[in-house]
C-alpha cells in the first residue's frame, strides 16, 4: 500500500470549483427567459442545477476519501450495473425521449442518463483490464482486440438510443488509454479504417446525422433548419467581442438559440462575458487537465495511471467537442461542457470523476 498523503491536489480543487461557480452563474443566465416562459420560475434550472451541483460535491469529497485501488474490486460489478441500465432505458415506457434519443430514466421529478455513467465504469474497467494485461496489450488476439470488444459493446447500446456524442466520447477515451498502454500503432491502423467506414455508415444511415455534417460545413445552406444552431450560436459570440455585453445581457438567450443552457452555455458565456471570459474558462480546464497529467504522471502503480489518464482524456475530449460545436469547428453532436453546463448526470458524473483524481492525487509523486 503506497503511502498516504495528507491533502489531495489543491490547485485541482480551485480550478474546478471555480468552473463549477462560473457555471451555475452562467446556467441561472442563461436559462432565466427559457424557464420564465415555459416554467414560470426564472430560476428553476438553476435550482435544479445547485441541487445537482450539492448531490455531486457530497459524492466526490466520499469519494475522494475511498482508495482509488478499491475500484479495481468494484470494477466488474459496476460495469454489470452500467450495462443493466442501458438495457433498461431501451424499455418503451421506462426510457423517457428527448430530442430523439431514448437515453433517460425517470426517477421521481428527476431523470438519470445511464450512458453518462458507463463513461466512468468503462474507465474504471478498461483501467483495471491494462493494468493486469499490459504485457499483451502489442498482441491483436490477446490484448487489443478484448480490451476493445466490452467498448465496442457498449458503444452498440449507446447508439440504440441513439446518442453518438456519448459514444463518441467513450470510444475516443478508451482508445487513447489503450495507445498509452502500448498498443502498436500499425493495429490502430487497420481498426481506424474499419471505424471509419463504420462512421460513415451510422452518418448515412440517419438523415439528420449527415444533415449535421453538411451545416457544419456550410451552415447557411439551411439557415433556418440544421444550420440553425451553429449560425445563432456565431452570432453570440460575434458581439461578445472582447469584454463581452455584460453579465445577463445576451440576446440570443431570448428564444434564439434552442435551450442555451446546455450544449450551447459556452456561446452564451462568450456573448456576456466576451472573448476574456471564455478564454478564462479555457485556461481553467487547462490547469485542471495540467495537473491530472502530472497525478497520473505521479501515481505509484499502473492501474491509477490509467484510471487518472482515463479521466483527463475524458474531460478533455468533451471540452474540445463541445466548444469545438459551439464555434462552428465541428458538428453538432449533444455533448455538454463539463461542469458549465446544465444537466445532473453529467455534472454528477463529472463530480465524481475529479473525486477519484483527487484521491489518487493523495498518492501521487509529483
Amino acid at each position: 500500500m503506497p503511502a498516504k498523503k495528507t491533502t489531495p491536489d489543491f490547485i485541482l480543487i480551485i480550478a474546478m470549483l471555480s468552473l463549477l461557480s462560473i457555471g451555475l452563474i452562467m446556467v441561472y443566465s442563461a436559462s432565466a427567459i427559457w424557464a420564465t416562459y415555459k416554467f414560470d420560475d426564472t430560476f428553476f434550472f438553476a435550482k435544479r442545477q445547485l441541487l445537482f451541483a450539492g448531490v455531486g460535491i457530497v459524492a466526490m469529497f466520499v469519494i475522494m476519501n475511498i482508495d482509488y485501488w478499491n475500484w479495481r474490486k468494484w470494477a466488474k460489478p459496476i460495469i454489470i450495473i452500467c450495462f443493466v441500465l442501458l438495457l433498461v432505458v431501451l424499455i418503451p415506457g421506462i426510457g423517457t425521449v428527448r430530442n430523439g434519443s431514448r437515453s433517460w430514466i425517470g426517477v421521481g421529478a428527476f431523470s438519470i442518463q445511464p450512458s453518462e455513467f458507463m463513461k466512468l465504469a468503462m474507465i474504471v474497467f478498461l483501467s483495471k483490464f491494462l493494468s493486469e494485461r499490459q504485457k499483451y496489450i502489442t498482441s491483436l488476439k490477446n490484448g487489443l482486440l478484448p480490451s476493445l470488444g466490452l467498448v465496442f459493446i457498449a458503444f452498440a447500446l449507446i447508439m440504440l438510443q441513439p446518442d453518438l456524442g456519448t459514444g463518441t466520447v467513450m470510444i475516443g477515451t478508451c482508445i487513447v488509454m489503450i495507445f498509452i498502454a502500448g498498443a502498436r500503432i500499425s493495429h490502430f491502423a487497420g481498426l481506424a479504417m474499419i471505424g471509419i467506414v463504420g462512421f460513415i455508415g451510422l452518418v448515412a444511415s440517419a438523415p439528420y446525422r449527415m444533415k449535421r455534417i453538411t451545416s457544419f460545413l456550410d451552415p447557411w445552406q439551411d439557415p433556418l433548419g440544421s444550420g440553425f444552431q451553429i449560425i445563432q450560436s456565431l452570432y453570440a459570440i460575434g458581439p461578445g467581442g472582447l469584454f463581452g455585453l455584460g453579465l445577463g445581457q445576451s440576446r440570443q438567450k431570448f428564444f434564439y438559440l434552442p435551450e442555451p443552457q446546455t450544449d450551447f452555455i459556452f456561446a452564451i458565456l462568450s456573448e456576456e462575458l466576451g472573448f476574456i471570459g471564455g478564454t478564462l474558462v479555457i485556461f481553467l480546464f487547462a490547469l485542471l487537465l495540467w495537473r491530472g497529467i502530472r497525478i497520473a504522471l505521479g501515481a505509484p502503480d499502473l492501474f491509477g495511471t490509467f484510471l487518472a489518464v482515463g479521466i483527463i482524456v475524458m474531460i478533455a475530449i468533451q471540452v474540445m467537442i463541445n466548444i469545438g460545436v459551439v464555434t462552428g469547428l465541428m458538428p453538432v453532436t449533444g455533448i455538454t461542457l463539463p461542469f458549465l453546463s446544465y444537466g445532473g448526470s453529467s455534472l454528477t458524473l463529472m463530480l465524481m470523476a475529479v473525486g477519484v483524481l483527487l484521491n489518487i492525487s493523495r498518492y501521487s509523486n509529483y
